[in-house]
């Protein structure tokens, strides 16, 4: 079979050779197309390819398209929301994620940017401490479960919401259930956002649920970017001058929010959360096994369309 690994922000080069070396063990041909300049070059990379390897790749109906080869793509990574999941499907391509390899590199920076919001940007001005904090986790998956872990080591209280976990669940991974999201924030005074950008879940995080949030609250976002309400963020900092605002995911209003709010809100250049030299490596292997463990015996364990 032929693997296209299309990486407009190119692998490691020890993941890319990692890759190569599983897929090419395997009886596979691997084809690179890294650093392209336009989509238009990823478009026309595909039409015999009949798997793929990505990272933040846009695979849109134009790709699939154009690939009538395609079996499988693989997101090199949690999120999946640059693939087209009912293009796809219609096309009767399987697409896969890789749940977990990423996690704690995500989890590191998000405590990380907790500490660094707690101290003011390590400016010479007074700051906080974590511990004795409640900290609020938004989905309590492979990563909202690491960053409460960590937490509670720097002594943080933990409460968590996730709908698709029991109460048992929740407590069995060190955290207290709560029922509502009006109740997370209104007892947080760190929230760390965990949850994919779903149409339900778009736009749902602004003003109402922020002002819930007690006096001195920090909101922390390595999700994604569409999941907040960038209006009513404003509205709430304005009228807070309390909270905070921390994000891995540069909000479209960024300079409006820095010139109004300075040290109150701060984003990373680019999203950051998965670029470690570990994490990088770990979520292209892990790419690679499961296409050729999908073309050896079908396993579609992690499978994100039907």
């Amino acid at each position: 079979m032929k693997i296209l690994l299309a990486t407009q922000k190119p692998f490691a080069a020890a993941a890319v050779k990692g890759i190569e070396d599983i897929l090419t063990a395997a009886g596979h041909e691997v084809v690179k197309l890294e650093k392209y300049p336009e989509q238009k070059d990823f478009v026309a990379a595909v039409a015999d390819a009949e798997a793929l390897i990505i990272r933040s790749d846009k695979v849109t109906a134009e790709v699939l398209d154009a690939a009538p080869k395609l079996k499988i793509v693989v997101r090199a990574g949690a999120g999946f929301d640059n693939v087209d999941l009912e293009a796809a499907t219609a096309h009767g391509v399987v697409v896969m994620n890789t749940p977990g390899q990423n996690s704690n590199a995500v989890a590191e920076l998000a405590l990380g940017l907790m500490i660094f919001m707690a101290r003011t940007h390590f400016t010479p001005a007074t700051g906080s401490e974590l511990q004795g904090k409640r900290l609020g986790v938004q989905a309590y998956g492979n990563v909202g479960r690491l960053v409460g872990q960590k937490a509670k080591a720097l002594g943080m209280e933990i409460s968590a919401l996730d709908p698709f976990l029991t109460d048992e669940q929740i407590i069995s991974g060190g955290a207290e259930p709560v029922h509502s999201v009006e109740e997370l924030y209104s007892a947080s005074d760190y929230l760390s956002i965990h949850i994919p950008a779903l149409p339900s879940t778009i736009g749902s995080i602004g003003y109402d649920l922020m002002m819930r949030m007690p006096k001195g609250a920090t909101l922390v976002n390595t999700a994604r970017k569409e999941v907040i309400d960038e209006d009513g963020l404003f509205k709430a900092l304005s009228e807070r001058p309390d909270l905070k605002y921390v994000t891995d995911v540069m909000p479209d209003n960024y300079p409006q929010l820095v010139e109004a709010f300075g040290t109150r809100v701060f984003a990373t250049p680019k999203k950051m959360g998965a670029q470690t030299a570990e994490a990088n490596v770990n979520a292209g292997l892990a790419a690679a096994r499961q296409i050729v463990d999908f073309f050896a015996t079908g396993n579609r364990k992690f499978q994100v369309n039907k």
